[in-house]
């Protein structure tokens, strides 16, 4: 098998294209069973949210999909059960992605506006938008590697990990040197390069940012990567 998995998109729709390109290009002619992987946060902060789901519906020939969730898609998923809930997502990419649905975001801190953007964006999403949404996995295991949106937290069993931590942990993962059983193949923290480790890789190179999309390519031993 030869897996690709790529970092988190956020709205960066031009990104995503070229990345699906460099994969296609890269897994011609492969004859081994060909497994993409992306670890979530494909909305918020970059320009085209809905395209960028749009895209992700859209699967490539030849090649199986798996898609995980990361915590700016539960922060969507929460506004639409609780309108409230943009009080905390408007910091970090609510109003790029209402944009992108052709919303308009709530001027003002008030229950009666979060309620209006909500019902109007429940209108605006297309259901396989949502179903999508609701769909998205916490994690996913291929070989020897464990799959998720943020990481783990080191002394629990991958099975038993909290599923807040598995979108939302940072310093206790990414500062321990643990083994933790399989490789940690993550997003949610952006680096200016991929990090490579004996114990995690690190694959959120800030698109939305930098302009610079990552996908890990690993196939056996070798692990290599690609931007766009």
């Amino acid at each position: 098998m030869r897996i690709y998995a790529v970092g988190d998109i956020h709205g960066c729709l031009r990104q995503l294209e070229q990345m699906l390109k460099l994969i296609g290009q890269d897994s011609s002619g492969v004859k081994e069973r060909c497994q993409l992987v992306f670890v979530g946060d494909y909305i918020d902060r970059g320009p085209d949210s809905k395209g960028v789901i749009d895209r992700l519906l859209s699967p490539m020939d030849g090649v199986t999909a798996t898609y995980l969730l990361g915590n700016h898609e539960q922060a969507l998923l929460d506004f639409l059960e609780n309108p409230s809930a943009y009080r905390d997502w408007k910091y970090f990419g609510a109003h790029e992605t209402l944009v992108s649905y052709g919303i308009s975001p709530p001027r003002f801190d008030d229950d009666a506006g979060f309620a209006a953007a909500r019902d109007q964006l429940r209108q605006s999403m297309p259901e396989k938008h949502i179903a999508f949404l609701r769909g998205l996995e916490r994690w996913a295991v291929f070989g020897d590697y464990f799959f998720v949106h943020a990481g783990i937290r080191p002394g629990i069993p991958l099975d038993k990990q909290d599923k807040d931590d598995l979108i939302w942990i940072r310093d206790e993962f990414l500062e321990s040197q643990a083994d933790f059983g399989k490789v940690i193949v993550h997003g949610h923290t952006p680096a200016d390069r991929p990090e490579n480790k004996p114990n995690r890789i690190g694959i959120d190179t800030g698109a939305y940012a930098t302009g610079r999309l990552t996908a890990v390519v690993l196939e056996g031993t070798e692990r290599r990567f690609l931007q766009s």
